[in-house]
């Protein structure tokens, strides 16, 4: 069993921050679960353009409002309280957050917890073990 307190993380060298946001890397690759979760915030009146090239993420929005655009269709969806978002495939978009935005995120594969996003949007991919054959 894993247990991790929110308040703790935030205090640790698992909550990065980058322009326009912060994130608490709750569990990562190394924990085994297939997934990482992080809880982010994501600062009012950034403009946050990414592009998960290596990564699928689903984003659950805990509180304030903003929009996302997705780039490969032009289509802005606005974003509040109760709204999920994922990104099943490795979809372009801009984030720009009209308040402060808290939300609880999962990306698959797991990342390791030291990602920043690169110059396109992205988290550089993992290097993994390849998993032996039964």
């Amino acid at each position: 069993m894993i247990l991790r307190n929110l308040n703790d993380i935030r205090k640790s060298d698992q909550n990065v921050r980058a322009d326009g946001w912060a994130s608490a890397r709750m569990l990562l690759e190394q924990d085994g679960m297939g997934f990482s979760f992080h809880v982010t915030t994501l600062f009012a009146g950034a403009e946050l353009k990414m592009h998960y090239q290596n990564h699928l993420e689903s984003v659950f929005v805990l509180k304030g409002k903003g929009t996302i655009e997705d780039l490969g269709t032009g289509k802005t969806h606005k974003l509040k309280a109760g709204d999920l978002y994922a990104l099943n495939d490795h979809d372009r978009h801009i984030l720009r957050p009209e308040t402060d935005m808290l939300t609880a995120c999962v990306f698959n594969p797991p990342v390791t917890g030291k990602e920043v996003h690169d110059e396109s949007g992205a988290y550089p991919a993992a290097e993994r073990e390849p998993v032996p054959a039964d």
